[in-house]
């Protein structure tokens, strides 16, 4: 996002911020409003948002201010009376700028790939384990499972875990005892205690963990050998995920490029599925 207008500028105060639904009506609210917004008071703030002042108060504590008048004296410093002449304001609405903010996600995503040798790494350690348990609860499940339906492709043993549990730690043991070094997570907000715990005993099993998160500092860090970032867009009411989907098909391409049979695989795969009329082309 190139936070040129009044409105990506406000917009860049949220991102990255874990703020909780209430939170984001307030957000949504600021970035339609973004040209009022360093005006408004407390109270037409909550007005306007449809929630209560003291609610707003929390807003503004939430983002690292001291409280309302900080933020509002902020906005009217990134945010100058004149800025919106000229600049278009609303020449995005609040969808558009959830697309913005996702593609200012992916580049940083590629920016983080510079480097190649984390997703290199974690390529090697998860073709290299058999079985490759997949983790992914909650808003995750959806990574874990479109992860493991195209791992399944190349990697002879691939095993989902996408329920939470009693049954978790049961699902871990067996895929260790069945041979298993590695297990993937997809750790997304909101985090499930669940998931931290899962990871830690996989820890304790002698496997290694391999995160895909929000953040660098999500809760999973502690209890993972390997954590690649990719930023989720909080612009909606529900995040969106478009950067960690990516990265999770980046690592498919690493893996497959550290199993040497991967392209025999997708090939014998095609192969029955056009004997078979699988698909219409």
């Amino acid at each position: 996002m190139s936070g040129s207008s009044p409105a990506a500028r406000v917009q860049q105060l949220f991102e990255g911020r874990r703020l909780t639904p209430t939170q984001r009506r307030i957000a949504h609210s600021m970035v339609r409003r973004a040209g009022d917004a360093p005006f408004l008071s407390s109270v037409e703030l909550a007005e306007l948002a449809g929630v209560s002042q003291p609610s707003v108060t929390r807003f503004a504590v939430a983002l690292g201010f001291d409280g309302y008048p900080a933020l509002r004296k902020h906005l009217r410093e990134v945010t100058p009376p004149d800025a919106e002449a000229g600049e278009g304001e609303d020449s995005y609405n609040e969808y558009q700028q959830a697309v913005l903010g996702e593609i200012e996600n992916l580049r940083h995503l590629a920016e983080l790939l510079a480097d190649p040798a984390p997703v290199e790494r974690a390529g090697r350690l998860l073709a290299a384990s058999r079985p490759l348990p997949v983790l992914g609860l909650r808003a995750a499940s959806s990574q874990a499972r479109g992860f493991g339906y195209f791992a399944a492709k190349v990697h002879p043993d691939v095993r989902v875990l996408d329920e939470g549990g009693s049954m978790l730690t049961d699902r871990i043991d067996a895929a260790r005892r069945a041979g298993a070094t590695a297990l993937i997570c997809f750790a997304l907000p909101r985090h499930p205690r669940e998931v931290v715990d899962a990871l830690a005993y996989a820890r304790e099993q002698g496997l290694t963990v391999v995160s895909v998160a929000d953040s660098p500092f999500a809760p999973v860090a502690g209890h993972s050998d390997l954590l690649i970032p990719a930023a989720v867009g909080t612009g909606l009411a529900f995040d969106t995920a478009c950067a960690p989907m990516l990265l999770g098909r980046v690592l498919l391409e690493s893996m497959c490029d550290a199993l040497p049979d991967a392209q025999a695989r997708l090939e014998e795969f095609d192969a029955g599925a056009v004997a078979r009329g699988l698909f219409i082309e």
